[in-house]
């Protein structure tokens, strides 16, 4: 049985975006276990705060994809292979274009940061540490999107990649792959540094196509067609 989601208690301001974030930063680290039911009336209980907020808040992520409302409650989407298939697309049409930008943009503090978290998943992957893998993967992944001016575009592709997080789960969850993304995101950051759009547009179309087909290789067909799949780990 999954372990009970504590919320953390929200401030004053508005409601409904506190228990927004909280509850996609639950989704995005993979702690809503497949199957597991997110009940509006619970959590506000939890939070001491009226019913609404939550619900205008689980509403708010099933419109946006991370969730689906079930007679009990909310809970994580089943994807097919299907599904996952066009979120990659749409990835492969965005997040090229997205990194050539972040490749003009990102100053020092960023690069540094990119270093770090480079670092951080190199030794992940030699302690073969998936939780701290997935951490310093996300890291660095926030941080040259974050460098990206246009936040439209920036936001769409956070929310695709989201959707794909079982795509983190089974690729940042396998050892010989990891050394496979380490070095794609080596390559990323060495475009980054020299500020290569072309270069940071290419890599990044390769690093996807990479991601895509590592998970199809180690998913089994059923597994994406008839089980809902757990929201973890993200390239």
């Amino acid at each position: 049985m999954a372990e009970p989601i504590e919320f953390k208690q929200v401030g004053e301001g508005n409601l409904r975006a506190q228990v927004y974030q909280q509850i996609r930063q639950t989704i995005q680290r993979g702690e809503l276990a497949p199957g597991q039911k997110l009940v509006d009336v619970d959590i506000a209980a939890q939070l001491g705060i009226s019913r609404m907020p939550v619900r205008d808040a689980l509403m708010q992520l099933v419109h946006e994809g991370y969730l689906v409302g079930t007679t009990r409650g909310f809970t994580l989407p089943t994807l097919t292979a299907t599904d996952v298939a066009d979120i990659f697309e749409v990835r492969r049409l965005l997040e090229p274009r997205a990194a050539a930008h972040a490749a003009r943009t990102l100053d020092a503090d960023g690069l540094k940061t990119l270093a770090a978290a480079l670092q951080a998943a190199e030794a992940a992957a030699t302690a073969g540490d998936a939780a701290r893998f997935f951490q310093a993967n996300s890291a660095f992944r926030n941080c040259w999107l974050g460098a990206v001016e246009n936040d439209r575009l920036s936001q769409t592709i956070a929310r695709f990649a989201d959707h794909v997080l079982v795509v983190r789960l089974k690729t940042l969850s396998h050892q010989p792959t990891q050394a496979v993304i380490v070095a794609g995101m080596r390559a990323i950051y060495e475009a980054f540094v020299k500020r290569d759009a072309v270069a940071a547009y290419d890599r990044m179309t390769h690093f996807i196509q990479s991601a895509e087909e590592r998970f199809m290789k180690l998913s089994q067909p059923q597994q994406l067609n008839h089980e809902a799949v757990p929201q973890q780990a993200k390239s």
